[in-house]
């Protein structure tokens, strides 16, 4: 335990739970209007009591929801730096690294010389080849897949190859073991923030994904928070895709990707009686991969309310030198037009025993998170982010 007197830190990701758009947001293709949280908000589905008493709507400039009198946690909107509104860039910010170049993202499809390439790797025929749908493309492509063995490749607004396949005709494995070579032919100009896995089953029209999707992320590009802990000797704990997302570095122990998000919840309940020191480092991607991209509000709320319940149970739990941080990577606003991500704000409340309450405003970066925790237990990490830990310390 360091001066702050702090042994544990929860950070959990509410995938893609973005509170509203960003100054920039028109330059990613995204309404001044787009705001996730506000969307849920205005279901009525999500009465949200635990998150309203942390502060989540005391933010500033969230326009939604009703202000807690006296909230117990400390609260701030951060902005993202980076030049993205992906998981990859979301999570390398939030952990310490700030990218100015874009990663590239491919609007026409992924270029022949890049087909060609994979192909050969593959010895495999590509369908599609074009930003797509995830549950669009199955559909589209699904039946010629399953005659001709090709498959089905395709991108979004992010920087990500998709590589889509039926289990029982390319078993989970092997469609991995095509994800890692695309991985390897995918770097340089080319380096696309991730490669991922859609494995899918069922029969025409009735394709469904399955929960064995699997991430194969470009490697981290500078220090993160995750490489300053595990060099110092503290505990750093992945929970949900956050392996996939920094290429298992700096972790010193997985708990492995989520089949839910009451997996993931689960996983983490059962840390709180675990002695360990460091970071926890939490995942929760069920807002995002399945009711976000589908532009589905009611799912969207009732998952984020099953996260606001869970609270409930966690929050008492907790030890007096824990501290838990709740903040998102990026927003996916499912009241918006289209199926992409939406450059957004992302809320972050900070609870504990030693944490005070009080309202941090707007921050300039989500860097400012890997340069709190890094103060929390002392540890080494330059970043652009500042430490915010001085404002909030009891």
């Amino acid at each position: 335990m360091q001066k702050s007197g702090i042994k544990r830190v929860f950070l959990i990701v509410l995938d893609s739970f973005g509170c509203g758009a960003a100054p920039d947001a028109a330059d990613f293709g995204d309404a001044a209007s787009c705001s996730t949280l506000r969307s849920v908000t205005e279901s009525g589905l999500f009465p949200a009591a635990n998150l309203t008493r942390l502060g989540l709507y005391n933010i500033d400039g969230v326009g939604t929801g009703t202000p807690d009198a006296a909230p117990i946690g400390a609260h701030a909107r951060l902005r993202e730096l980076s030049r993205g509104k992906d998981t990859t860039i979301g999570h390398w910010e939030m952990a310490g690294i700030v990218r100015s170049d874009p990663m590239p993202t491919y609007p026409d499809g992924f270029p022949p010389e890049v087909i060609a390439q994979l192909e050969a790797a593959f010895g495999r025929k590509i369908l599609c080849n074009k930003p797509y749908s995830g549950t669009a493309v199955i559909h589209d492509y699904g039946q010629e897949h399953e005659e001709t063995g090709a498959l089905i490749v395709y991108t979004s607004a992010d920087s990500v190859l998709q590589i889509a396949a039926h289990e029982e005709h390319v078993p989970v494995e092997e469609l991995y073991d095509y994800c890692r070579k695309a991985r390897e032919i995918m770097q340089g100009a080319h380096g696309v923030g991730r490669i991922i896995a859609r494995p899918f089953v069922g029969t025409y029209p009735n394709y469904t994904r399955t929960a064995r999707r699997h991430d194969f992320s470009l490697d981290p590009t500078g220090d993160t928070i995750l490489d300053a802990l595990s060099r110092a000797q503290y505990d750093v704990i992945g929970i949900g895709k956050i392996s996939d997302i920094f290429g298992g570095r700096g972790l010193t122990r997985s708990l492995g990707v989520n089949e839910s998000n009451a997996d993931g919840m689960k996983k983490t309940a059962a840390l709180l009686a675990e002695d360990f020191t460091g970071l926890a480092f939490v995942n929760l991607v069920d807002g995002d991969m399945i009711y976000g991209h589908r532009r589905d509000v009611p799912g969207y709320a009732r998952a984020m309310q099953e996260f606001d319940d869970w609270l409930a149970d966690f929050l008492p739990a907790m030890r007096a030198d824990d501290v838990l941080m709740i903040t998102a990577d990026h927003g996916c606003d499912p009241g918006a037009e289209g199926t992409d991500h939406t450059r957004e704000y992302v809320p972050l409340l900070v609870y504990g025993e030693k944490i005070a309450p009080v309202n941090l405003g707007t921050y300039p970066t989500f860097a400012m998170i890997g340069a709190t925790i890094a103060d929390i237990f002392g540890a080494e990490l330059t970043t652009k982010g500042e430490s915010f830990l001085p404002r909030i310390l009891r």
